[in-house]
């Protein structure tokens, strides 16, 4: 299986779209509108469309990630904002491989970390650790474990205090 990794291009939006409804029609965290937010965020000055990439298997867009600029304490970092693979492709490496490529466009950029909110059994395999324990806190409730970050570089360490999302990545009723 050959899975060709790059930058999206505003040909594939429709099929982003598409795919990240499909990737969440099924999954119970899921609040329905998961497909709209790429859309919202590709208007944002935060966005950064070298961290906007899709998976290509035989020519198909098979999964796709967006990471935004945020901050943290005041210093410049990254929200990995949303990861969606097809159904019939999940399991295959499609959104380990589109995370691993990711963050080394992210450090090529001079980022050196990277937050998120996500399921606590996934993302620690690719490094990301509760954030909480760094001095990290987000704005809004969530699970502890749920709420982490991966430095990209050492001194990516020495950030601390209060993640600031744009609007469209703060869940609803926060």
């Amino acid at each position: 299986m050959d899975i060709v990794i790059r930058q999206e291009t505003p040909e594939d939006y429709d099929a982003v779209y598409v795919l990240t409804k499909a990737a969440f029609a099924e999954e119970e965290h899921a609040d329905g509108d998961e497909q709209d937010i790429a859309p919202r965020l590709r208007l944002q000055e935060s966005y950064l469309p070298e961290l906007s990439l899709v998976a290509e298997l035989d020519g198909q867009i098979v999964g796709h990630i967006l990471f935004t600029e945020i901050t943290v304490g005041g210093q410049p970092a990254l929200c990995l904002g949303i990861v969606s693979v097809l159904p019939e492709r999940k399991r295959q490496g499609i959104g380990a491989a589109l995370i691993h490529r990711g963050h080394e466009v992210a450090k090529g950029l001079g980022f050196s970390a990277c937050v998120l909110v996500g399921h606590e059994d996934y993302y620690p395999r690719f490094g990301y650790e509760i954030a909480s324990q760094y001095g990290i806190s987000f704005p809004f409730d969530a699970p502890d474990m749920c709420k982490m970050v991966k430095f990209l570089h050492e001194d990516g360490k020495a950030i601390r205090g209060l993640v600031v999302l744009p609007p469209e990545l703060v869940p609803e009723g926060s």
